[in-house]
């Protein structure tokens, strides 16, 4: 059922208003008040069956918990419980009154995402967008020269070794063989367990011929144990099919085969090899980013699946950056990952990091070193907006996460547009005489 408006009762008659009490002048008041949320309810208000059912939680509460939550680099559950002792937020969601209770569970966050999905997760990011046109933060200028690469989104999954793998998938059947009532010949909790421990440490050890043995005696365990369950189980349950089909490619796959598994509850995972001398390889899936060269904004973020080869998303990107902001990049500067584009891509010229210094004018150059520009960007999207690593499921929870992590990146560059012009203006007002100077 849509949500319902709310209305102030009478019980509200002597209560303090949250615009009353607050900081009118804090970045998070003014930005409440700068984004236009009518947007998100006439785009995500088809989704809500009408009168029937129980009615659903605010639209712009779940849309500002999100922005909040990759903002600020805090969980579910997180960004919930710091709800009820922050004003600001709860004013930044609509309230209009301090709230004493939680407005809702951390599940129905994950609900609401798995219901929009990615293609509205990326009105959320336009947006952000929008808004900094409105501020003239953004403008077309902007998207006359933009910054374009690629990363990893990490998954949040253990780091798959042969032996984990067989251990893992070993545990799993057999914990639904019980749950399906199957009971086995042996279960190998003991014995798998120790032969996990003591694989780990004859390879920390350096002794290969041990470490291969106790490798060689977990892949039989599960070998045995999968074996045990289809002689008594004939018709087993969707859940339990799935994962005995798991089972059987890690039990099979070799160390040179490709399209290999890495997780058990996770079989989009991928490995991707990036030429990082302190991590060699990457187990997640890749992520493309397209920044202004021009204040560094996030104006294209998109997760995607199968290791493509960067040149190849590139049009993807760039298709997906005018959708968001109106705007046509005219300029596209891309590392030599990108090489074989330019003369594909018409509408944008694509310069590649291959040139020199002296085959440039300054101006042009300038811009050209621009391009690395990006790397600080994807560091923050990282390490202060969750990208670093991925707790959402499945393919479309890779999708949600890279694009909300560009709208926590925007979000904070907003609050710190908001605050460097409240500074400019106190510092106006004090040149001209306008206020005091105990007043700052």
């Amino acid at each position: 059922m849509q949500p319902k408006q709310r209305s102030s009762d009478q019980g509200d008659l002597f209560r303090s208003r949250l615009d009353q009490f607050l900081n009118r002048q804090h970045p998070l008041f003014k930005l409440a008040n700068s984004i236009d949320w009518s947007v998100f309810e006439r785009e995500f208000g088809s989704l809500y069956v009408v009168n029937v059912g129980r009615p659903g939680l605010p639209i712009r509460l779940m849309v500002a918990l999100h922005y909040l939550k990759h903002a600020f680099n805090v969980s579910d559950e997180a960004v919930v419980a710091q709800f009820i002792e922050n004003g600001y937020w709860q004013y930044f969601c609509g309230f209009d009154y301090f709230q004493h209770e939680f407005p809702l569970d951390p599940t129905s966050l994950v609900k609401w995402r798995q219901r929009i999905g990615d293609k509205g997760m990326e009105k959320l990011l336009k947006a952000t967008i929008e808004t900094a046109k409105a501020k003239k933060y953004v403008t077309e200028e902007h998207l006359e020269r933009v910054n374009v690469d690629t990363t990893v989104q990490e998954k949040a999954i253990a780091y798959p070794t042969d032996a984990r793998l067989y251990h893992k998938a070993r545990r799993i059947l057999v914990r639904l063989a019980k749950r399906n009532g199957i009971d086995l010949r042996q279960s190998y909790e003991r014995l798998g367990k120790r032969a996990l421990i003591m694989q780990g440490r004859y390879s920390h050890a350096r002794q290969a011929k041990r470490a291969r043995r106790e490798q060689k005696r977990l892949r039989l365990y599960l070998g045995r144990v999968v074996r045990d369950i289809e002689r008594k189980c004939q018709e087993p349950g969707p859940l339990l099919t799935t994962m005995l089909q798991r089972a059987k490619r890690i039990f099979t796959q070799k160390r040179d085969d490709k399209n290999k598994l890495y997780s058990m509850q996770a079989p989009e995972v991928e490995c991707i090899a990036k030429g990082k001398a302190h991590k060699k390889y990457e187990f997640g899936c890749k992520v493309s980013l397209v920044s202004t060269s021009k204040d560094n904004w996030i104006v294209g973020v998109q997760a995607l699946h199968g290791n493509p080869y960067d040149g190849h998303t590139l049009k993807d990107a760039l298709r997906q950056t005018e959708d968001l902001t109106g705007w046509r990049p005219g300029n596209a500067y891309c590392d030599k990952g990108y090489k074989g584009e330019a003369k594909v891509i018409k509408q944008t010229a694509i310069h590649l990091a291959n040139r020199k210094k002296k085959s440039m004018k300054p101006r042009e150059w300038d811009w050209f070193k621009r391009r690395s520009a990006i790397e600080p960007i994807i560091g923050h999207a990282k390490s202060d907006h969750r990208m670093d690593r991925n707790y959402l499921k499945g393919e479309e929870g890779d999708k949600i996460n890279a694009i909300l992590a560009g709208c926590g990146f925007n979000i904070r560059k907003l609050l710190r547009a908001i605050l460097l012009w409240l500074f400019k203006e106190r510092f106006r007002q004090l040149i001209t005489g306008w206020i005091p100077l105990t007043r700052l």
